[in-house]
């Protein structure tokens, strides 16, 4: 039996130059989230089930969450998100860290659900979070850290829309303005959530039969609401209610900071159970890509469910393979080399030479690819062309007696001749000028 050298369905693989652009990605994300203050952690790919069902939905726990029994009869689950995770972690040293706590990580997670473009069953996240500020401070910081990402990408304000809600405004239009009971409010919110996706006169026949009203007033209440642009055009008696004054801080506060393109967004649900206050998504604006990037919000009643003293939070989770594709489509990807700095190319019989030149450059923090093939000169040329190694370091017999290479540049075929200092002093200057330009972080 032949064995299927294809991944998982919904996963991927990733080749040298796909990993190059995730790792990327990944430099990005921990080079913004660093830059405001945010520290890494890391936690464990299982979790007993339980953590999730708690408050992630039922929707998540189970039907989307790969389970199963351990040798120990427990219940365990390949983390879906990190969000329960970090909570738990904070519980655990509730009375040891310090407030504010900015936490981020880089993970992968695995969802059983339908694979689609920019979906998949295992993915990678950022995931940023702030623990012990209760004000609308923390949701403002990071949905400024979401938009400094974006911009540190290379995206213009016209690329993404930052769209904004609030928790306890939905629960205040659904129960007190529309008088919809606990069943029908959590069947609009999910309606709401899908509005964009399906007609409008599918969404006008499915909120017709939710609120339930048969002299319409309810529905032309919701048609008000839906037409509602910002805060100002609400009706009076929920537009000075305290959600929508804490959204029109939030609003006050991001114009402050420079996020110029968030916007009110009364459709705006976000899936998870757990969100107590603001709630946000990033949509791409491009024609080919017009959808929801990554989103987050407050979660403030998650770390009680620990049995520790609750503590208020907010976070994000941008996910690689949606931010990949808005890169794509925006033309912003840059163009990525080869981790090795230099492919050495052996001519004649010099390979225990060539093989000290090599350690020696490895000494000086360069990295050296040295072929061992005893091939011919072409083929050593294709294979470092084929790897995108930006140098090539010729060495022969001459090479050897004078200490003097040719370094040839495989991307403008320009040719010098060098000794060894200055060999590991262009490779060092080029990493600061990548660094620089934020094209690649090779430390």
């Amino acid at each position: 039996m032949s064995l299927s050298s294809q991944p998982y369905k919904g996963t991927r693989d990733y080749y040298p130059e796909d990993k190059r652009i995730q790792n990327y990605i990944f430099n990005v994300w921990r080079r913004v989230s660093e830059r405001y203050g945010y520290e890494e952690y890391g936690a464990p790919t299982l979790e007993p089930l339980e953590v999730y069902a708690a408050k992630s939905g039922q929707e998540l726990a189970n039907e989307q969450t790969y389970t199963f029994t351990d040798r120990g009869g427990r219940v365990v689950a390949i983390r879906p998100e990190m969000t329960p995770s970090v909570s738990r972690m904070v519980a655990a040293r509730r009375q040891e860290l310090a407030y504010p706590a900015r936490l981020y990580s880089v993970a992968n997670f695995m969802r059983y659900e339908r694979p689609q473009r920019g979906r998949e069953r295992e993915f990678w996240q950022l995931n940023v979070d702030i623990f012990g500020v209760d004000t609308i401070a923390a949701d403002a910081e990071v949905i400024a850290v979401a938009n400094a990402i974006m911009k540190e990408f290379g995206a213009k304000d016209k690329d993404y829309v930052i769209r904004v809600n609030n928790r306890n405004f939905i629960n205040l239009m659904m129960s007190e303005y529309l008088e919809l009971d606990a069943k029908a409010t959590q069947a609009m919110i999910k309606l709401l959530d899908r509005k964009d996706k399906i007609s409008e006169s599918d969404f006008t026949d499915q909120a017709t039969a939710i609120v339930d009203d048969k002299s319409g007033e309810r529905l032309k209440k919701l048609q008000t609401l839906l037409r509602a642009k910002n805060i100002a055009d609400l009706p009076t008696d929920i537009r000075t209610s305290l959600p929508a004054v804490e959204l029109e801080e939030l609003f006050t506060i991001l114009e402050q900071a420079g996020v110029k393109n968030a916007k009110f967004d009364i459709t705006l649900m976000r899936g998870f159970d757990y969100y107590t206050g603001t709630v946000f998504e990033v949509f791409d604006t491009h024609e080919e890509n017009s959808r929801s990037l990554f989103g987050g919000g407050r979660y403030d009643g998650l770390v009680g469910l620990f049995g520790a003293e609750p503590i208020s939070a907010v976070g994000m989770a941008p996910g690689g393979t949606m931010i990949e594709k808005f890169l794509e489509v925006h033309e912003l990807l840059p163009k990525l080399t080869s981790t090795t700095d230099i492919y050495i190319v052996v001519l004649g019989d010099v390979q225990k030479a060539a093989d000290k030149l090599a350690r020696h450059l490895r000494s000086e923090g360069v990295n050296v690819e040295l072929d061992i093939t005893d091939r011919k000169l072409d083929r050593q040329i294709k294979t470092a062309v084929k790897k995108n190694i930006p140098y090539l370091l010729f060495i022969g017999e001459d090479e050897v007696k004078s200490e003097v290479y040719t370094l040839k540049d495989t991307t403008s075929t320009e040719e010098q001749k060098v000794g060894f200092a200055r060999i590991v002093s262009m490779m060092r200057d080029r990493r600061r000028v990548t660094d620089d330009d934020d094209i690649l972080d090779l430390e």
